[in-house]
């Protein structure tokens, strides 16, 4: 079986593998904003001391003192170096959602959650001393408020996939490291439950359909085309000239499973390039059941014989969510692709974007 997949591999062109990595890699604006907060935040922990005051985050001096800056100051950079460990690490991780949406809609995101949860930590405060009498006057600093709020689309978005198990019941998934990141950048500070609540209905909010926030509070194109000419080239990522190992998984059941799985997806890429260019060549549809019959054969194998799936080819086509043909048209693919897309990797919304992001 080793031997195959080595053979099948060897035939996949170069320049689909180039084009995958060089797309995986830029990521500009997640780059500037682990990169340059961070750099600041250390260098006032450190060296500049004495001018921390201005990036305080006071309601207070806000509400009373109509020190309006403050409302940006003080949400941007981070005083505590554990909330800067923390909410870097998450930025890190959350840098997929550039990859999938594009810098100009992910930093409409950014900017709309932003806004919205700084208005939120105003009503939130008020309330809080209107209800229970409680006067939070200094909340923790920084841009903590846009990354409680990628945890609204990490959590719809993001498929949950298990990875191990823990004396056989507790489950390890792929979202168990960020979620304890989460959590532990919950417990930094004593009102930083706060910002982390406003931050989670900002992201609701701006994710919801039917609030229209995001076509009210967005980054517009000559904007995007300046940050595009200006950041990209400093932040953006040269295409890898090493190969990247494969095994990176803690155990060797673990890593064969991330091998096949990367192989598989390697495979499927390279077969429909070839699907694509006989479809520009000759005309017409492609036919996708045709291009993922092999590999449903050889993972229902032990379970299906030949006949059955055959008949499975002439099934009628498979029911797709419209929840996600919306997200796919949301990135700009046509109904028609990602229909196409979504029936052939059987709803799986991730090997549909990556196929047609790739073609």
């Amino acid at each position: 079986m080793g031997r195959k997949y080595d053979i099948i591999v060897t035939s996949i062109p170069t320049s689909l593998s180039s084009l995958q990595k060089s797309w995986e890699d830029k990521a500009p604006l997640s780059k500037s904003l682990l990169l340059v907060p961070s750099a600041l935040s250390i260098l006032l922990a450190l060296l500049f001391q004495h001018y921390q005051n201005f990036f305080v985050y006071n309601l207070q001096a806000i509400k009373n003192d109509l020190q309006i800056w403050r409302l940006i100051c003080g949400r941007i950079i981070c005083l505590d170096l554990k909330d800067t460990f923390c909410s870097s690490l998450l930025i890190y991780f959350f840098r997929i959602f550039e990859r999938r949406y594009g810098s100009r809609k992910f930093a409409s995101f950014l900017l709309g959650s932003w806004i919205l949860s700084a208005l939120f930590d105003l009503i939130i405060v008020e309330a809080m001393q209107y209800s229970f009498g409680i006067t939070a006057s200094n909340l923790p600093s920084g841009f903590l408020g846009p990354v409680f709020a990628l945890f609204v689309p990490f959590y719809c978005s993001i498929p949950r996939v298990q990875v191990t198990q823990i004396l056989g019941q507790f489950s390890i998934t792929n979202k168990t490291l960020i979620y304890i990141l989460g959590l532990q950048l919950l417990t930094s500070s004593t009102y930083i439950w706060v910002v982390a609540t406003s931050g989670l209905i900002a992201g609701m909010c701006y994710t919801n359909s039917v609030l229209k926030v995001h076509q009210v509070l967005y980054i517009p194109r000559w904007m995007a085309k300046l940050f595009s000419w200006t950041l990209e080239p400093i932040f953006s990522s040269s295409e890898p000239t090493n190969e990247v190992r494969i095994g990176m998984g803690a155990t060797v059941d673990i890593q064969r499973q991330q091998r096949m799985e990367l192989l598989d997806r390697q495979l499927m890429l390279s077969q429909f390039a070839h699907m694509r260019r006989q479809r520009q060549r000759q005309g017409g549809r492609i036919n996708w059941n045709r291009f993922f019959l092999h590999i449903r054969q050889r993972r229902n194998a032990n379970a299906r014989n030949v006949r059955q799936s055959e008949q499975e080819v002439a099934a009628p086509p498979l029911e797709v969510s419209e929840e996600q043909v919306a997200r796919l048209m949301e990135m700009g693919f046509s109904r028609v692709d990602a229909l196409e897309a979504l029936r052939a990797s059987n709803n799986d919304l991730n090997v549909a974007t990556n196929f047609l992001l790739q073609h």
